[in-house]
């Protein structure tokens, strides 16, 4: 081959490099966030839990097992943010970390009614709290309790915490009635 072959194939060569290095590059580019919901991590100060990605994975695991639907209620949307908040502030995952269970039940709308609460911390995503609840078999017999049909969720992200994350379900049956 003679030197201004060799050339020629030598710029050939570079240019095709080139080509599908400028290629790679734009595969490198992040994608549009298509992550659901679920997968995204809450362990950032303007993260919030998808309260509708909550009640449609709690209803499908509720539908597996022959149960009906939840669905998203604003009062236990406000309960479950008021009890992710104060164990976040107190930096200590309980139930009574605030005012006891009970009490914050009595003193709502579903003081008649079936009402439970499942909490968690540590977990960052929708869906690791999902699992972590499903997993348990105390918080796995409250998603599938058969007299609800209403939740409220929340995580609150608490930098200073080992744990992150604090997390609160809150699920009943409908205001005013006893299930």
């Amino acid at each position: 081959m003679s030197v201004q072959s060799r050339w020629l194939f030598h710029s050939g060569s570079i240019a095709i490099v080139a080509a599908l290095v400028a290629a790679l590059a734009g595969c490198a580019a992040p994608p549009p966030s298509s992550e659901p919901t679920f997968y995204q991590n809450l362990a950032r100060p303007d993260a919030a839990v998808d309260a509708a990605a909550a009640a449609s994975m709690i209803s499908g695991y509720r539908s597996n097992n022959g149960l009906p639907p939840v669905s998203v209620d604003p009062e236990l949307m406000r309960m479950a943010s008021e009890q992710a908040h104060a164990m976040a502030a107190h930096d200590k995952m309980e139930h009574d970390v605030g005012r006891p269970f009970r009490d914050r039940i009595r003193s709502s709308p579903f003081r008649n009614s079936v009402a439970v609460e499942n909490i968690s911390a540590g977990y960052h995503t929708l869906a690791e709290a999902f699992s972590g609840w499903r997993d348990s078999p105390p918080h796995r017999a409250n998603m599938l309790n058969a007299s609800v049909s209403r939740l409220g969720i929340a995580a609150v992200y608490a930098p200073g915490s080992k744990y992150k994350v604090f997390w609160a379900l809150i699920l009943a049956g409908p205001a005013g009635h006893h299930g």
